[in-house]
């Protein structure tokens, strides 16, 4: 068990989340994702959590694991052209996943997502929470109006408001 990462996941609060993330950042996130999805078929979903529950820090649960389990959790693999993508952020960890559903991530693979989570983190690590977010939607939205660009007949399948994990 890492002693420094649970002091961390236990000194941070679900306030934390409010104070990087305050209702107008969330309402811009929403927007950059509602503009992101008009030019691609792909469908974008943010989740941030503020700590992971004790049970998963004893069980040292990694930002990659929670971030599968919340993939699921959120259906974002519940598309029809199974273009969804989570972008995952555990805060107290400061660490961006992105998951990618089977067929967009067939397209993009790990090193496509990789460098967009670490310029995320490059931000977040400066407190530019907001800045990294809508770079990384950016940086994701690019990449899926090549794989499948936007089309008369898209539809929005997944609800475009981020998740505050409790």
């Amino acid at each position: 068990m890492n002693f420094l990462r649970v002091w961390r996941h236990l000194w941070i609060s679900q306030r934390s989340v409010h104070r990087a993330f305050p209702t107008t950042v969330m309402s811009a996130i929403e927007q950059a994702i509602q503009q992101s999805e008009m030019r691609h078929r792909g469908q974008i979903r943010f989740a941030v959590e503020s700590v992971l529950h004790w049970r998963r820090l004893v069980r040292d649960e990694s930002a990659s694991e929670r971030a599968l389990d919340i993939f699921s959790r959120l259906r974002v693999w519940d598309t029809a052209e199974n273009n969804g993508v989570l972008i995952y952020l555990l805060l107290a960890d400061r660490h961006v996943e992105i998951v990618a559903d089977r067929g967009v991530h067939a397209r993009v693979g790990a090193e496509g997502w990789d460098p967009i989570c670490r310029r995320m983190e490059q931000h977040f690590s400066a407190g530019r929470f907001e800045a990294g977010v809508k770079q990384g939607i950016q940086a994701i939205t690019d990449l899926l109006t090549q794989e499948y660009p936007a089309t008369t007949s898209a539809v929005n399948e997944l609800p475009d408001p981020p998740v505050v994990l409790k």
